[in-house]
């Protein structure tokens, strides 16, 4: 798994209260967007290997369809049975248009979201690995 942020998706891809599953870096995420913030998750319950990018998002959890633990779309945790375990969360930001994502960090609590690549430099897209 390679570090640095990586384009997911387009903003528009993703519409309000709902997740989009894409594949970074081999690894199945579920972009999520809660009103204007986006959350990525690993796209696979913790208790019964579905994926989460089907499920129900309601404010800052996603609701696993098959039986039901919501997880936090911040940390990862499970917020009710029968899930046990979390599920892992990234860094997520918005540039522009895009959404990007760095698998090897997690998420910041007090990120606004909001990047730009440095002069000189660009995001990765998913091409570029």
């Amino acid at each position: 798994m390679s570090g640095g942020l990586v384009r997911a998706c387009a903003v528009a891809d993703v519409a309000p209260g709902s997740a989009l599953a894409v594949e970074i870096d081999g690894t199945e995420v579920a972009i999520v967007r809660t009103g204007d913030r986006y959350y990525a998750i690993a796209d696979e319950c913790s208790h019964a290997s579905v994926p989460l990018s089907e499920g129900d998002v309601d404010g800052c959890t996603i609701e696993c369809y098959l039986h039901g633990s919501p997880f936090d779309l911040r940390t990862g945790q499970p917020l009710g049975l029968p899930a046990t375990e979390p599920v892992p969360v990234f860094r997520c930001r918005v540039d522009g248009d895009d959404v990007l994502v760095d698998l090897a960090a997690r998420p910041d609590p007090d990120d606004d979201q909001t990047t730009s690549a440095p002069a000189g430099t660009a995001p990765r897209s998913l091409s570029q690995e």
